[in-house]
C-alpha cells in the first residue's frame, strides 16, 4: 500500500533506466506527448501554470529518466509532459510483450469482471465498462469539473471508503491525487485506466490491482491528433494493454 506520495513516484522513477534524450514534446488542448527517437508517450494535458516549472527551458533534449522527474512538479503543464515522458519508456510494445501483457482488439479495462451488487466509484468522468450500471448496486462518478449527475471530487473522502470497486483516471498521477485516493479505498479492487497510465508492474504492489494503459502504434498520426487538438479518444492510434496482480 502507498504510504506517501514519494513512495509511489519513486517506484516509477526507479524503473526508468533510459538515458535516451527527449527528441520533442508538443501538446494540444487535451493531450501532451513526449517522444524519443524510438518511442512516444502521451498523457492528459492538465492545465495549471501558477508555479514555476522545474525545467524552465522545457524537457526537449533532456535525458528521458531525468526529465521524468518533472512529474513531481506542481506546474501541472510541465507534469503532463513528464507523464508523457514516463510513458514513452514504459508503454512500448516490446515491454508489453516481455511482460506477457495482452488485451484483444476492442478490449476494455473491465473485461472479465463481474460487477453484480458492487458499489463502484469512478474518479474522472468516464462511462465505465459495458453492463456496469445494469448490474452494480450503485455507481458514483466523482469529477473535478463535474457534469450533471457527477459528484465533485471533494466527495471522494466520503464515498470511496464504501466502494467495492474504484476506477481511477491516470491523470491522477499528474495532479498528485492518486496516493490519497488509494488511501481512501484500501479494501476495494482498484483500476488505474486511461492513456496517461504508465504500464509499470511495480505499481501493482502499491495498492493498485489493475493497470490499463495505451501503447502508441501510429506515431505520425498521434502527432497530428495531439497537435491538432482532434476531438475524441486517441485509442484508435494505439493498442490497449492490461497488467493485473
Amino acid at each position: 500500500m502507498v504510504r506517501s506520495i514519494d513512495s509511489l513516484y519513486e517506484t516509477l522513477f526507479s524503473g526508468l533506466d533510459s538515458a535516451s534524450p527527449i527528441a520533442m514534446t508538443l501538446s494540444g488542448e487535451q493531450w501532451c506527448l513526449a517522444a524519443t527517437e524510438d518511442s512516444l508517450g502521451i498523457a492528459m494535458h492538465t492545465p495549471g501554470s501558477s508555479i514555476a516549472p522545474m525545467f524552465p527551458h522545457g524537457l526537449d533534449g533532456l535525458p528521458l529518466a531525468g526529465a521524468s522527474r518533472a512529474l513531481m512538479s506542481w506546474n501541472m503543464v510541465e507534469a503532463s509532459f513528464a507523464m508523457a515522458a514516463v510513458n514513452a519508456f514504459y508503454n512500448t510494445r516490446e515491454r508489453m510483450e516481455l511482460l506477457g501483457s495482452s488485451l484483444p482488439e476492442g478490449g476494455h479495462y473491465g473485461d472479465g469482471m463481474d460487477f453484480t451488487g458492487m458499489t463502484v466509484g469512478i474518479v474522472g468522468h468516464m462511462r465505465g465498462p459495458a453492463g456496469l450500471r445494469e448490474t452494480a448496486k450503485e455507481v458514483y462518478i466523482l469529477e473535478r469539473s463535474p457534469k450533471p449527475g457527477d459528484y465533485p471530487d471533494t466527495a471522494c473522502d466520503y464515498i470511496l471508503p464504501k466502494c467495492d470497486l474504484v476506477i481511477i483516471t491516470g491523470s491522477s498521477l499528474i495532479n498528485k491525487s492518486l496516493p490519497h485516493l488509494l488511501e481512501l479505498c484500501p479494501n476495494a479492487y482498484t483500476i488505474l485506466t486511461g492513456p496517461s497510465v504508465p504500464m509499470c508492474p511495480a505499481l501493482l504492489e502499491l495498492g493498485i490491482d489493475r493497470l490499463a494503459g495505451l501503447v502508441v502504434t501510429e506515431r505520425e498520426a498521434m502527432l497530428r491528433h495531439v497537435e491538432g487538438s482532434v476531438p475524441g479518444s486517441p485509442h484508435h492510434l494505439g493498442r490497449a494493454f492490461l497488467l493485473s496482480r
